[in-house]
């Protein structure tokens, strides 16, 4: 099942205010932060890469692969919560992959 694009707005809308931009890839998104991936919209969630700052600020959240193949990402839950989601980021920003350079 596909993200829809109502579902894509309202995430996009609670990141507001931070420097996320996202991108769709095959019925899903992709999400930017700073111009490194931290996550995407997968099935109607909002999954982010389990680096150990979020793994340690979300102890309780749920372990999900978002597609067939693809590695293990964290569902959040507390997608409400503007001051938790940027505090989130911040904190996961330096441990994120910069973004590979294409040729």
């Amino acid at each position: 099942m596909a993200s829809s694009g109502e579902y894509h707005d309202f995430i996009m809308d609670q990141l507001s205010g931070l420097d996320v931009s996202s991108r769709k890839m095959m019925g899903e998104y992709v999400v930017y932060y700073k111009g490194k991936v931290i996550g995407g919209i997968y099935d109607n969630r909002f999954l982010i890469k389990p680096v150990d700052s979020a793994v340690s600020r979300m102890r309780d959240a749920q372990r999900v692969i978002p597609y067939k193949g693809a590695k293990e990402m964290l569902e959040v839950e507390n997608i409400e919560n503007k001051q938790f989601l940027a505090e989130l980021f911040d904190l996961m920003y330096d441990e994120l992959p910069a973004v590979r350079k294409k040729r």
